[in-house]
């Protein structure tokens, strides 16, 4: 039994010194930096413009002077214009148009050519 006792000894002591052993330290580390990240903005394409070629064999009566409202945060007012039907013109008010950032509108209006007066729509226009 003494070899047993001093057996069980051994292991008792092993196990004593082997738990000291083991050190528990705080490591600090520093956060890492915050990386400089290039910013890109997208701007929205504007929407698809459909294209109808509107050619009228008259020119469009004088310009109506329409009441300009007053300017409206983040809006531009888009002329009244001459609508062809194909017998007659018809006027079409101005309405409210949301500003688009780099770009810029272009009102819609007649231009003359040589085979009759040619419609412009308003579009936006890059810069």
């Amino acid at each position: 039994m003494s070899s047993r006792i001093a057996g069980l000894l051994i292991v008792t002591a092993t196990v004593v010194v082997a738990a000291g052993c083991v050190e528990e330290r705080t490591v600090y580390r520093q956060p890492p930096r915050p990386v400089q990240r290039e910013v890109i903005v997208e701007r929205p394409a504007p929407p698809p413009v459909e294209v109808v070629e509107v050619i009228a064999p008259q020119p469009p009566p004088p310009r109506i002077v329409e009441e300009v409202p007053p300017p409206r945060p983040g809006y531009i007012w888009a002329h009244g214009y001459w609508h062809w039907d194909g017998r007659r013109y018809d006027f079409m008010p101005g309405h409210w148009e949301a500003v688009r950032p780099g770009y810029r509108y272009v009102h819609p209006h007649w231009e003359q050519r040589n085979d009759g007066w040619h419609f412009r729509i308003g579009v936006w226009v890059n810069g």
